[in-house]
């Protein structure tokens, strides 16, 4: 039977902290047959939603204490180098993609585009200009932009709103998306943010994803004119790597805990 964990959390930090004290008490241990660190282990959650109710709240990185003796999982500058990887469309030489030319810089499917200004297929695209004389001048659609534009012009009210990263042909990738989907909502007039992640390293991914992840969430709350909301995490694959187990028990100070499957 799956076990199924549920984390109720303050902020980024505190997320961080219970969910990493928790996986050494509900995670088990699995060896890895293929990905990344293929032949190592992992402990892992089945399955674990994170409900961070103040993800705003500074500092947006999690810091360890000193007297641990150990660097905090991500730098303190770490975000200002991540977040054109997830706000822009620039990919570097020997990337596939990057979440944020997946969500921000996608080619048009041109059979899509050939309904656009066509009476009979109103029930297949959208019609509205403006969205279309920005796709014809950039050549590309931009699910950032879009989202703003239906939110501020169609209302808060609908359940479309939703920025894909995963694609069919991500099947064929040696390193496919670990992020998927980021659905969004408005509700009491704040935004709020949905993130699933396929697979999740815990230790420094799941802070460094986060953070950036929650600038995204105030850039477009901010440009929509809302407040910025709460945020859902959900995984089947959230994990720490084997590297990773001493240096959890030492942050939980309980050294003696047998993990599961080990």
């Amino acid at each position: 039977m799956l076990n199924i964990q549920f984390i109720e959390a303050t902020d980024l930090g505190d997320a961080w902290f219970q969910t990493l004290f928790k996986i050494l008490e509900e995670g088990s241990v699995h060896k890895i047959d293929r990905g990344s660190y293929a032949g190592q282990k992992r402990l892992e959650f089945d399955w674990i939603t994170v409900h961070i109710k103040r993800p705003g709240d500074r500092p947006l990185l999690p810091r360890i204490e000193a007297h641990h003796n150990m660097p905090n999982p991500v730098a303190d500058d770490y975000l200002d180098d991540y977040l054109p990887y997830l706000m822009t469309g620039d990919v570097s030489p020997g990337e596939s993609y990057t979440y944020g030319q997946r969500m921000t810089k996608v080619e048009v499917n041109q059979e899509w585009s050939q309904y656009y200004g066509d009476e009979l297929n109103k029930e297949i695209l959208i019609q509205e200009d403006e969205v279309w004389d920005q796709i014809r001048k950039s050549g590309f659609i931009s699910q950032v932009d879009v989202l703003i534009w239906t939110y501020k012009n169609k209302g808060y009210r609908n359940n479309q709103m939703v920025l894909q990263v995963a694609q069919p042909d991500d099947m064929l990738l040696q390193d496919p998306p670990c992020l998927r989907q980021i659905d969004t909502r408005i509700q009491d007039g704040k935004l709020h943010f949905y993130p699933y992640f396929r697979s999740w390293d815990l230790w420094g991914g799941f802070p460094a994803n986060l953070g950036g992840i929650q600038l995204l969430k105030e850039y477009v709350a901010e440009e929509i004119g809302v407040e910025d909301g709460e945020m859902i995490c959900t995984s089947k694959g959230l994990h720490i790597y084997d590297y990773s187990f001493d240096l959890a028990k030492c942050l939980r100070m309980r050294d003696n805990i047998i993990l599961k499957g080990e």
